[in-house]
């Protein structure tokens, strides 16, 4: 990795690669020729966009390719299922014609899942009519998701994103709207809501002025409702002189202000998945810089196979963001869609690392919430494996559910040393269902005939 000299006035030139770009990545021309045609199949399916920053700063090539922002943001061929890697390299050696070519990509992506989670079917709210509101997600009562169309990229896509499929093109399975008044005028018919979170992509893509003109409108007084603002971002590592220019940088923080001064608490959610993100320079100076605004940070990452499945990792990176001032969040789960297969652990696993981490840092970093599973009903913990009554469990918890009156409810499940999601366990205690199911179907089937 190079050292960076940072300049506020000589900010670096933001430049991009993506899938098209592969062959003029200088750092690529040293890796095997089947390692490069692999980047290639597999790009042509999942998203790929990485930014030469990243390339020149973040990763180490000397250790490529189990460096883990390598891992992180450049294609592997594991991502692929062998049947679909196979489907596509022979597509690719036969010079089959570009409508074929495309035709087998948007099917492997259809079996992706690529919108887990009950996202398109259970959390985008409807109008009166029953029309779905573009660019909204709303699962959990006091929290509304806004999609602003302008933040539907990131500066470079994460190889496990669970939203992968924002970024592929397909009008069809995108999230998005460029309309603030799709999202003022919910939230005048939604007094409920107390906390919206932007994000994406990555609202920090946005100029200010776009990001400006969402938020604004949420200051004045018919807006009292809505208390705490937060943005998700994965640009404080992977591109932290948004921060810092002089011009965008600085229009930003006095955003950011103004959003505080109207009593609103606002909160930048960073996405850090690995301590190695948090050591750069301009990262370090981005964070500071917010810091000063009285703006909140917290941190939150899934648990990734070849990237961070690794309690040591996790202990120095939640002591790393104690010590800048951040509040570790959230271990999640991987999600059951896109590369899950190549990048999922064991729930057993999960666990383990979560609580072999914990057992390493202070209180101050035992802040952190998980390993939590953002499974269609809600966010379930995973407090444990125990033994009840001669029966090996897992220890579960809602930590939010679509219904409010599940949270904090404890249930059990078998335990089950293979299962990485939800759906793979089943109740314990010879229960046939889960305490929420009933009334889960029921919201399902409610949601169903609204929609029909």
């Amino acid at each position: 990795m190079n050292a960076i000299h940072f300049d506020s006035h000589t900010l670096p030139t933001f430049e991009v690669y993506t899938a098209r770009d592969l062959d003029r990545i200088p750092q690529l021309q040293r890796l095997p020729d089947q390692m490069r045609f692999e980047m290639k199949i597999v790009s042509a399916v999942l998203p790929f966009r990485v930014n030469r920053y990243v390339v020149e700063h973040l990763i180490d090539w000397d250790a490529v390719p189990h460096d883990p922002i390598f891992q992180l943001t450049f294609p592997q061929r594991g991502m692929l299922a062998p049947a679909h890697f196979d489907m596509l390299a022979k597509a690719l050696q036969n010079r089959t014609s570009p409508s074929q070519w495309e035709a087998t990509i948007q099917r492997i992506r259809r079996e992706l899942n690529p919108h887990p989670a009950g996202q398109m079917e259970l959390n985008v709210p409807r109008d009166d009519e029953g029309n779905p509101i573009e660019g909204l997600q709303h699962k959990y009562p006091e929290t509304v998701l806004f999609f602003p169309a302008q933040g539907q990229t990131c500066h470079s896509y994460c190889t496990f994103c669970f939203r992968w499929a924002q970024f592929v093109g397909d009008k069809t399975l995108r999230i998005a709207t460029s309309q603030a008044r799709q999202l003022t005028e919910y939230l005048r018919r939604h007094p409920e809501v107390t906390d919206v979170l932007f994000t994406g992509g990555d609202p920090m893509v946005m100029k200010t002025a776009h990001l400006a003109a969402y938020l604004e409108p949420l200051l004045t007084p018919e807006f009292a409702h809505i208390r705490s603002i937060r943005i998700g971002t994965k640009a404080l590592t992977f591109w932290p002189f948004r921060f810092l220019d002089p011009n965008e940088g600085d229009a930003l923080m006095r955003l950011f202000e103004r959003v505080m001064a109207a009593g609103k608490h606002l909160a930048i959610m960073a996405h850090v998945n690995h301590w190695r993100e948090l050591q750069a320079e301009p990262t370090l100076l981005a964070i500071e810089r917010l810091r000063t605004t009285g703006v909140m940070l917290r941190a939150q990452a899934p648990l990734i196979r070849h990237i961070n499945d690794d309690p040591q990792i996790w202990a120095k990176l939640w002591q790393k963001e104690v010590e800048l001032g951040i509040i570790p969040y959230y271990m999640f789960v991987e999600r059951d869609t896109g590369a899950k297969s190549h990048f999922a652990v064991t729930l057993a696993r999960a666990w383990e690392i979560y609580r072999q981490a914990a057992s390493r840092v202070s209180g101050l970093a035992r802040t952190v919430r998980g390993p939590s599973m953002s499974a269609s009903p809600g966010k379930v913990e995973i407090l444990g494996v125990s033994t009840i009554a001669g029966e090996k469990v897992f220890s579960l918890r809602f930590l939010q559910a679509r219904n409010p009156r599940w949270t904090y409810r404890p249930f059990y499940a078998q335990f089950d040393a293979s299962a990485t999601w939800l759906d793979h366990l089943k109740p314990a205690f010879g229960e046939s269902e889960w305490f929420w199911h009933d009334e889960y179907r029921r919201m399902i089937t409610q949601r169903q005939a609204r929609a029909a």
